[in-house]
């Protein structure tokens, strides 16, 4: 009997999956009516408990980020507004920056979480007579480092400036008050939480990590997500999130209470695990404690060739570009891997690494 593979692919970093015994039965999957004649009131209730998880006044659903960045762009950046977009952010924050653009809007890109070149941004766009709309990740799902935010938060009062985030990364990991007990921190909120800060930050994050739902939620400050909620397009031209997303995410944020802290200490025991394993062979990997865990970069055959060795010893990877725009090798390190599948991965990147 063969061995079964292990998955190192999946970014459901808390390995919550929602099987359809778990949630309750529904009649249908869509009102198809637009979201702005309503959401059912489970939803309404859903995203008040992410508002409250992700320290904001007000969230919303979306059915996808790209909804939530879309409709976000569209709202907050009208024809005063100048974006200021970190060159690294998830490509489909880029995308929704793209959309602006094609509407008129100045874009100016700046080097991945470069505080310097943000400031020189700013004031391009404040000697313009435009008001920033910063586009960036809270934690970068290439190196693992969280976004500069107080740094960032601090900038942009003075300029009416509003940070628009993409969420999805830190969202159910990182939280409140990081220690050695709780080395994500408390709670899973997200960046505002682990930043311990507030202020003009709208969060655009997808659930579909490591709550497991694919639904997206928009959060911030409630004038600003009421704007968007009244006005962004998707409200008028989309379907609410359907019946068994949001089931899903309602689900999620119920286990998040009760097993969540407990899924993300051993996530951080599986990742210190695979990068110490690693380590000792000779192949630091980097990433932090963020579960993507990265060898140094390497060509894109060399790539394939570690991937295929990995394969053939029952291991799924992946080739992913980096944030500065290499190429590495990449494990997806979840709650749900056994310490007997981190050890063996271990062992086999690094032997394949060391014969590169």
């Amino acid at each position: 009997m063969s061995r079964q593979r292990a998955d190192f692919t999946s970014s459901l970093y808390l390995g919550m999956r929602h099987a359809s015994t778990e949630l309750p039965g529904w009649s249908a999957l869509t009102t198809g009516r637009p979201a702005a004649l309503g959401v059912p009131p489970v939803a309404e209730g859903v995203a008040k408990a992410l508002a409250e998880l992700q320290g904001t006044e007000r969230a919303l659903l979306a059915r996808s980020t790209l909804h939530g960045f879309a409709d976000s762009l569209e709202v907050l950046g009208n024809e005063r507004t100048g974006i200021v977009l970190d060159a690294a952010a998830y490509p489909i924050a880029r995308w929704a920056v793209r959309r602006a653009a094609g509407l008129g809007r100045p874009v100016l890109r700046i080097p991945h979480q470069d505080l310097g070149s943000l400031a020189n941004a700013l004031d391009r766009l404040h000697t313009r007579g435009l008001r920033p709309l910063v586009v960036a990740d809270g934690v970068c799902g290439g190196c693992g480092k969280p976004f500069p935010l107080s740094a960032t938060v601090s900038r942009l009062p003075a300029r009416d400036g509003v940070l628009l985030l993409d969420d999805t990364q830190a969202l159910g990991l990182f939280g409140d008050r990081p220690g050695p007990g709780h080395p994500f921190g408390d709670g899973g909120g997200g960046s505002l939480r682990l930043a311990g800060t507030k202020g003009p930050v709208v969060l655009v994050s997808s659930l579909g990590n490591a709550f497991g739902a694919p639904i997206a939620t928009v959060a911030g400050p409630e004038l600003l997500v009421d704007r968007i909620r009244k006005h962004g397009g998707s409200a008028m031209h989309a379907s609410p999130p359907s019946t068994v997303d949001v089931a899903a995410a309602a689900h999620a944020l119920r286990l998040n209470q009760t097993e969540g802290n407990a899924a993300r200490e051993r996530l951080a025991s599986r990742v210190r695990q695979l990068r110490r394993a690693c380590g000792e062979q000779g192949l630091p990997l980097s990433g932090g404690l963020f579960p993507a865990q990265a060898t140094p970069p390497v060509t894109v055959a060399a790539g394939r060739r570690l991937l295929k060795r990995l394969a053939a010893g029952g291991v799924d990877a992946l080739l992913r570009r980096d944030c500065q725009g290499g190429t590495a090798v990449t494990l997806l390190v979840t709650a749900s891997h056994t310490v007997t599948e981190v050890t063996e991965a271990a062992t086999l990147l690094s032997t394949a690494w060391n014969e590169l």
